[in-house]
C-alpha cells in the first residue's frame, strides 16, 4: 500500500508537518492543543498499532520530540501479517523510532476465553509490557490513539490503559475519527484514508475461544480475499464456519464473481484449506463493531 501511496504524496521533510490544506478553525485549535501537550512532555512511548489514529499521535510525537519519541507495536497471532509490515513501512516513512514487542494475552483465559471484557485483558497485558520501557527510558509517558469516538463505544481496553497511566492526546483535544483522517491528510499522511482495520480477534462472537491456529486461518482467508481487489473487509469466524463482510457497495461485484463456477471454487477451496467447513455473505454489509450488538441486546434485556 505505502510504495504507492508515497508516489502520490510528496514526502514532508522529516519532522516538520505543514499544513497541505486548510483547516476548520476548531480542528486546527484542536491540532494545536496537540502539539502543546507533546511539548510538555520529556519523553513518550507511542502504543503504535499501524492504524490511522495511532500512526497521527506517532507522527506529531515525533515532530515535536525527535528521537526522544519511540513507537511500540505489540505483536501476537492477532495482529494480521499485512498490519504489521504497514506499521514497519508508515514508521520507516516518518523516520520514526519503531520497535516490535511480542504479546502473550493468548496465555491469559481472560482474553482467550473471549469474554466481553477481552480487549481489557489485551491492553491490559500491552501495557504491563510497555511500563518497564517507558521506566528504562527515562520515565517517558506513555499515549495511545484513543479518540473522542472510541469514548462512546465498548472500549474496555481504554480502562486498561488509564489504569496505567496512559494518555490518550487526541481525545484529551476532542479529535474524533473523522477528524483524525481530515488531519492526517492535512499533514501530508498518505494513509489517512485507510479503512478502520482491528485485532483479529474482533472476528469471533464474545464467548467462542480464539486459538492462534483460529487466528491465524481468519488471517489467511482475509488475506485470500485482499489478492482478489478487495480492501475493506472482514471473515467473521462462527463455529467452523466463515461469514464474510464487505462495504455494501462491493458486493455486487462479488456477487458477479460468485455467479461464476470458477470462481465460487476457487474460494470455497481457499477457506475450506483453512479449515472452514462453510462459507457465507452478510449481505447487509460490513459494519464495524457489529459483534457488540449482541451486547447491547443484553443491556436491554436485563
Amino acid at each position: 500500500m505505502l510504495p504507492r501511496l508515497a508516489r502520490t504524496f510528496a514526502r514532508i521533510q522529516a519532522m516538520d508537518f505543514s499544513l497541505l490544506e486548510t483547516l476548520p478553525a476548531e480542528l486546527e485549535r484542536s491540532l494545536h492543543a496537540v502539539r502543546q501537550r507533546f511539548d510538555g512532555f520529556e519523553r513518550v512511548v507511542v502504543a503504535y498499532s499501524g492504524g490511522v489514529d495511532s500512526a497521527l499521535v506517532a507522527a506529531l510525537a515525533a515532530e515535536r520530540l525527535g528521537p526522544r519519541a519511540e513507537a511500540i507495536t505489540g505483536v501476537s497471532p492477532a495482529l494480521a501479517p499485512h498490519l504489521r509490515q504497514e506499521a514497519r513501512d508508515q514508521a520507516a516513512w516518518l523516520g520514526l523510532r519503531h520497535r516490535e514487542l511480542p504479546t502473550a494475552e493468548l496465555a491469559d483465559p481472560a482474553y482467550a476465553s473471549n469474554p466481553e471484557e477481552r480487549c481489557y485483558a489485551c491492553k491490559r497485558e500491552l501495557h504491563r509490557l510497555l511500563a518497564p520501557i517507558a521506566i528504562a527510558a527515562g520515565g517517558a509517558q506513555v499515549l495511545d490513539g484513543v479518540n473522542l469516538d472510541d469514548l462512546g463505544d465498548h472500549r474496555p481496553g481504554i480502562r486498561a490503559a488509564r489504569e496505567h497511566g496512559v494518555c490518550s492526546p487526541l481525545a484529551e483535544a476532542g479529535i474524533d475519527k473523522a477528524g483524525v483522517r481530515q488531519l492526517s491528510r492535512a499533514l501530508g499522511l498518505p494513509w489517512w484514508d485507510k479503512p478502520a482495520q482491528p485485532c483479529l480477534a474482533s472476528r469471533f462472537p464474545y464467548g467462542e475461544p480464539i486459538t492462534a491456529a483460529r487466528l491465524q486461518r481468519v488471517a489467511a482467508a482475509e488475506q485470500w480475499l485482499r489478492q482478489q481487489g478487495f480492501v475493506e473487509l472482514r471473515v467473521r469466524s462462527q463455529g467452523e464456519t466463515a461469514r464474510i463482510e464487505l462495504p455494501a457497495a462491493a458486493l455486487p461485484a462479488l456477487l458477479r464473481r460468485l455467479a461464476e463456477d470458477g470462481h465460487r471454487q476457487a474460494l470455497m477451496a481457499a477457506f475450506a484449506a483453512q479449515g472452514f467447513q462453510a462459507v457465507a455473505l452478510d449481505l447487509e454489509g460490513l459494519v464495524s463493531g457489529k459483534l457488540n450488538r449482541a451486547l447491547a441486546g443484553q443491556d436491554q434485556a436485563s
